[in-house]
């Protein structure tokens, strides 16, 4: 069964581009690069060698800008790697997470319908092309083509293209290797070499095929280049170009923005009232499959069967929507038979047949756990559009008011023993302010004997506080008062108000 696919670009803002892949009104793939901070996968450097571990088998090099790139001396057989030597590298894994770029010395250039690999031998033909046939002919017709000391890879978009196109993509792909050997020869490392295609110039190299019924675009300047991409790449089945004018913002439109903040969100529901929650952790990303509201219609068996291939379903499209990559792991609902499960391997098997990511399902461990792994090409979604929690730093979590309250009572007993002020005047996040104010500020006075003023500073984080003023308390209720008068809250125990 065919499904239905778009595109939808948004590239109105000079800041960022966003694309959308769209499948059966879903949205399924989410694209981002902004200018400051641009993909480097395929980007090719000539580096200098910094540091060789033995050890690790691997080197780090300098690429000439952020940190220092990861390169497993495998993916370097045949160069020499040693301090200060020169290196032609390219970009496999863009630098994530505080980590540096992944890079390989095995080149390769993809075009629109091959791989062109300088120094390779082999040919081969894209996985994804399942006609028998077709791969007979594809690879026939590398092997002819294939030019002396360079790889071929025939890509999927191959499929039905005839010798003429595939002659025209690689001749253009080895103007382009003359290119880069030149660049590489009259520079110094560390230095770029070649720049791989914007992000629509990826987007439409990779994703356009025969499935795309419609690409549409808010600029006019992509427009124009969709529409020569499309006239050259897609003759005989083009798929529908058309230019968003409205002045609803193209992505709004489509109803899109929504599906991208739920991206974000830890629970993705189910059609029929289950639910999934996704939690990403540095070494693997764990998923859990929960019934939620969905009670079934016959029996428990079916029940639990019919959440998990409908989990599988909703998986999928969430690990390409959130581009997770990786070691994955899914806690499905435990199912006793093996023939259920079968079906639910058989199931995931299937949904990432198509993934332009190659993925991997090993099957169902003793502890009822789904293990896979999926190729981690890009940075993920919550990676681009998220940062560390400002309160939390990271943890996904903050102290409770309570908690932050003992903190800054065992503070301010340590103040009050040691330096005996009439009051103290103590700076605080606000809603955590406000609780410590109503809550226990009248005791507290009693106890420690002093006054206790509470400045709302909204810039602090959620669990810090720090003393501003402690002394005699004429000079405090001054400080408050020019606070006040200044439109700063300051909470106070209005009990004492006439002490």
């Amino acid at each position: 069964m065919t499904v239905e696919r778009k595109i939808i670009v948004n590239a109105a803002e000079p800041e960022e581009t966003r694309i959308a892949v769209v499948e059966e009104g879903k949205l399924c793939e989410f694209f981002i690069e902004r200018i400051w901070d641009r993909h480097m996968a395929g980007d090719i450097y000539k580096a200098r060698v910094d540091t060789v571990l033995p050890g690790m088998h691997a080197a780090f090099v300098n690429l000439g800008e952020g940190r220092n790139a990861f390169l497993y001396l495998a993916d370097a057989k045949g160069h020499k790697v040693e301090p200060n030597a020169a290196i032609l590298v390219q970009v496999m894994r863009a630098a994530r997470k505080g980590k540096g770029a992944r890079v390989t010395a095995h080149i390769s250039l993809p075009g629109r319908y091959v791989v062109l690999v300088p120094g390779g031998r082999e040919i081969g033909v894209s996985r994804r092309i399942e006609s028998p046939e077709e791969r007979r002919r594809l690879r026939t017709l590398a092997r002819q083509l294939r030019p002396k000391g360079f790889g071929l890879i025939v890509r999927t978009a191959a499929a039905g293209a005839d010798e003429d196109l595939l002659i025209q993509d690689l001749t253009e792909l080895m103007d382009l290797w003359r290119s880069i050997e030149q660049s590489a020869r009259s520079q110094e490392p560390p230095c770029l070499i070649y720049k791989d295609m914007g992000l629509l110039g990826r987007i439409l190299r990779d994703e356009v095929s025969g499935d795309i019924s419609e690409i549409v675009v808010d600029s006019e300047e992509e427009y124009k280049e969709v529409r020569e991409y499309i006239d050259r790449f897609c003759p005989e089945k083009p798929p529908e170009v058309s230019l968003h004018r409205g002045n609803v913002p193209i992505f709004e439109f489509y109803d899109l923005e929504k599906e991208i903040e739920e991206a974000l969100d830890r629970k993705a529901w189910l059609p029929s009232g289950g639910y999934l929650v996704i939690d990403q952790t540095e070494a693997f990303t764990i998923i859990d499959v929960n019934t939620g509201k969905y009670v079934g219609k016959a029996n428990l068996r079916q029940t639990v069967l019919d959440t998990n291939l409908e989990a599988a379903s909703e998986i999928a499209r969430q690990i390409r929507l959130r581009a997770l990559g990786g070691i994955i792991i899914v806690d499905f609902i435990d199912m006793d038979r093996e023939k259920d499960q079968q079906a639910l391997l058989s199931r995931l098997g299937e949904l990432f047949k198509g993934d332009h990511y190659r993925a991997r399902v090993f099957g169902i461990t003793h502890l009822g756990l789904v293990e896979m792994t999926r190729k981690r090409a890009r940075p993920d979604a919550r990676a681009v559009l998220s940062r560390n929690c400002p309160f939390c730093s990271g943890n996904g979590w903050v102290l409770k008011e309570d908690a932050v309250a003992m903190n800054l009572k065992r503070f301010l007993r340590k103040v009050a023993l040691s330096s005996k002020p009439e009051a103290v005047l103590v700076e605080m996040y606000p809603n955590v302010a406000c609780y410590v104010a109503e809550t226990y500020l009248s005791g507290w006075e009693e106890e420690l004997g002093l006054r206790v003023f509470i400045r709302e500073t909204p810039e602090f984080q959620w669990a810090k506080y720090r003393l501003d003023f402690q002394g005699p308390l004429e000079q405090a209720e001054r400080r408050v008062k020019l606070l006040q008068e200044a439109k700063v809250v300051v909470h106070s125990n209005a009990a004492s108000e006439g002490v």
